[in-house]
């Protein structure tokens, strides 16, 4: 039997009843691909039947305000996803009333759909043969074919692509698509794969050669930047706190934090106090200055290693554009914070 013969066979015997798996409806499909570009199977699915639930067809999405889709988004992360998810809706419920490309090249030219997206929706709703590459796809046919491309490179992906193109059914690309990226989630796994119940383990080059846990090849990543963060939790004598919206681009765009105070490195108590002393809360006499947490928290993104650190300052008097602690919990936060508020 040859390679996807064999894999076809053993995704219809071991795979996951999974919602977006059980239709050809674009929409759904879309949902699943952009919220699991990086995140497991597990930790998606209750955001997704949530997304579903509070938005059951596109039209719904596009009408909704962005605020609530962030707010459904949360702890997701990579929240630029949600923004041009919501984009995207908007556009295809009112420039192509409600009707999702049915190509790849087409699916392609929306935003935040890239090459792996556009393949997945081509494939599961139109059975367009275009072979999907993530990284479950990258381990795969590197270990099985001994494929020693260093997969960090640009050129990596169009190799794969061709590979998995070549071995793809073309009366059948949805299920193979479906297949391989389901095998390398469940059987052929990052660390430590169960090879001895592999139905490759007779054919598979790497295993072979003993090099599974050496492929696939991918070149380090790049250097992570500390960032330290101070946020200032008030609360007047209303027990009421204020907010602030980022607005600036990169990290946590368009989500809600408290006042904050950036520094260099990680400061003390008495740098701290001097700052809220001499900046802000100037028309409010301040009680008192706690440090919430001793150590930061640290908060780790692809990129930058967030160092956090919530200070309760409590002031005399009202503070003007100041929110209750039930308002405060209907806007959308960046995790870290979120579950601050949840704790106190």
């Amino acid at each position: 039997m040859n390679f996807s013969n064999v894999l076809i066979k053993w995704y219809l015997q071991n795979k996951r009843d999974l919602p977006w798996r059980n239709t050809t409806n674009p929409y759904p499909i879309w949902l699943s691909e952009i919220m699991l570009q990086q995140t497991r199977v597990a930790q998606g699915m209750p955001y997704f039947l949530s997304f579903t639930t509070a938005f059951p067809t596109v039209f719904d999405l596009a009408a909704a305000n962005e605020e609530s889709v962030l707010k459904l988004w949360q702890g997701l992360g990579y929240y630029s996803r949600a923004r041009n998810l919501h984009k995207t809706a908007q556009y295809i419920a009112s420039d192509l009333a409600g009707i999702f490309p049915d190509n790849y090249s087409d699916l392609l030219k929306l935003k935040g759909v890239g090459e792996y997206t556009a393949a997945a929706i081509a494939s599961f709703s139109y059975n367009e043969a275009v072979p999907v590459v993530d990284g479950n796809v990258f381990r795969v046919l590197s270990r099985y074919f001994d494929i020693e491309t260093d997969i960090a490179q640009a050129s990596a992906k169009k190799e794969f692509a061709a590979l998995a193109f070549e071995l793809m059914p073309k009366d059948n690309p949805a299920t193979f698509n479906q297949a391989i990226m389901e095998f390398g989630a469940l059987q052929c796994v990052p660390k430590s794969p169960n090879c001895g119940i592999c139905v490759f383990n007779e054919s598979c080059a790497a295993l072979q050669k003993k090099k599974v846990d050496q492929l696939p090849v991918k070149s380090k990543k790049v250097k992570v930047r500390n960032r330290y963060f101070n946020y200032l939790v008030v609360a007047d004598e209303n027990d009421n706190t204020i907010i602030q919206k980022r607005t600036d681009k990169g990290i946590w765009h368009n989500l809600y934090e408290f006042p904050l105070i950036e520094t260099e490195k990680e400061e003390d108590f008495d740098f701290i106090t001097e700052r809220i002393e001499s900046d802000y809360f100037q028309d409010n006499y301040i009680i008192s200055i706690l440090e919430d947490n001793d150590k930061s928290i640290i908060h780790k993104l692809s990129h930058q290693h967030l160092h956090i650190k919530f200070w309760k300052v409590n002031l005399n008097g009202s503070i003007e554009n100041g929110i209750n602690n039930t308002v405060l919990r209907t806007f959308p936060f960046p995790i870290v914070i979120y579950n601050f508020i949840e704790k106190e």
